[in-house]
C-alpha cells in the first residue's frame, strides 16, 4: 500500500502543541507520524493533542519513567492492529524510547536514542541502549521501518561543522559505526538514498546563536527501512520552517512518500 510517513522530535509535546504542531498535523498529508521526546505521560500527551485526536488521529504512546525526558508516540489515521512498547530490554523497558505498531503487513517503529556526552555515564548508557536495540533491529524481518531521532549523524555530509565535532557525541566513530552496521545488515537510510549527494538535508538546528538562520544543522532524524518497502520510497523532504520564529521544535519533520 502507498503510505506517507513522517517523523519528528517535538521537543516537548505540550509546548509544541501551543507553538504550531496542531496546525501542522491539521495540514499534513502523512498517514503516520512518529513522535519523539514528548516528555509527557500518556494522559498529558493525549490532552495536548486533543484537537488532533478529535479530528481523527489515533495516538499510541510510550510514556517515560523519568519525568520530563524521552517519551515516544505514533499518530496514525487508523488504529494499529497491534502495539509493542520496548524491544525486550530489561534496563530500558520503561524508558519511553521505543514503540512499534503493526498496520497490516507493515510495522512502523518510533525510536529516540538520547544524545549522550563523551566520556560520561550518559554516553555509556547510550552505548548500552544502542547495543540492545541494534541486536533487536538486526533480527527483524518483513516490512519494517524504524523512524526517529537517532542523535547520530552517520557521515560528514550529515552535519555542517563536522570538522569541529569529531570528538562530540553524535558524531563519534563508535556511533557512526553502529549505524553503518545496521545498513550492512540490510537497512536502507531512505532519505540519504533519495538525496545521495546533498549536504544534509539537516533536521536539527540548535536554538543557540544563528544556527538555524545559517543552516548550520545536523541530520540526526531519519527513517531506516528494510524489506520490499525500501524500493518504494519515492520522495523525501525535511519540512524546515520558513523562518526561525515559525518553528515549533528545534527539529523539523522528516517526511517520506512510499509508493
Amino acid at each position: 500500500m502507498a503510505i506517507i510517513l513522517s517523523t519528528v522530535n517535538v521537543n516537548g509535546v505540550r509546548a509544541a502543541a501551543t507553538k504550531g504542531m496542531l496546525a501542522w498535523l491539521d495540514a499534513t498529508e502523512a498517514d503516520i507520524v512518529c513522535l519523539q521526546e514528548t516528555r509527557a505521560t500518556d494522559a498529558q500527551t493525549a490532552a495536548a493533542l486533543a484537537p488532533a485526536l478529535s479530528a481523527g488521529w489515533v495516538l499510541t504512546h510510550a510514556e517515560p519513567e523519568s519525568k520530563g525526558r524521552a517519551g515516544v508516540g505514533i499518530l496514525s489515521r487508523r488504529a494499529p492492529d497491534a502495539v509493542r512498547i520496548g524491544f525486550g530490554s530489561t534496563e530500558f523497558a520503561a524508558s519511553g524510547r521505543y514503540l512499534e505498531a503493526d498496520f497490516g503487513e507493515l510495522t512502523v517503529a518510533s525510536v529516540y536514542v538520547h544524545s549522550g556526552e563523551e566520556n560520561t555515564p550518559k554516553q555509556d548508557e547510550k552505548y548500552r541502549f544502542m547495543a540492545e536495540l541494534g541486536a533487536y533491529l538486526k533480527a527483524r524481518t518483513g516490512e519494517f521501518v524504524v523512524s526517529g531521532d537517532w542523535n547520530i549523524a552517520p557521515a560528514e555530509v550529515d552535519l555542517k561543522n563536522w570538522k569541529g565535532n569529531q570528538k562530540s557525541a553524535g558524531f563519534l566513530p563508535e556511533e557512526r559505526a553502529w549505524i553503518a552496521e545496521l545498513l550492512a545488515a540490510g537497512y536502507v537510510d531512505v532519505v540519504r538514498a533519495l538525496h545521495p549527494d546533498v549536504a544534509g538535508p539537516y533536521s536539527w538546528w540548535s536554538y543557540r546563536g544563528r544556527a538555524f538562520d545559517n543552516d548550520s544543522g545536523w541530520r540526526i532524524d531519519y527513517q531506516l527501512a528494510r524489506g520490499e518497502l525500501t524500493g518504494r520510497a519515492k520522495q523525501a523532504v525535511v519540512e524546515r520552517a520558513a523562518a526561525y520564529d515559525q518553528r515549533w521544535s528545534d527539529h523539523a519533520p522528516v517526511t517520506v512518500q512510499y509508493r
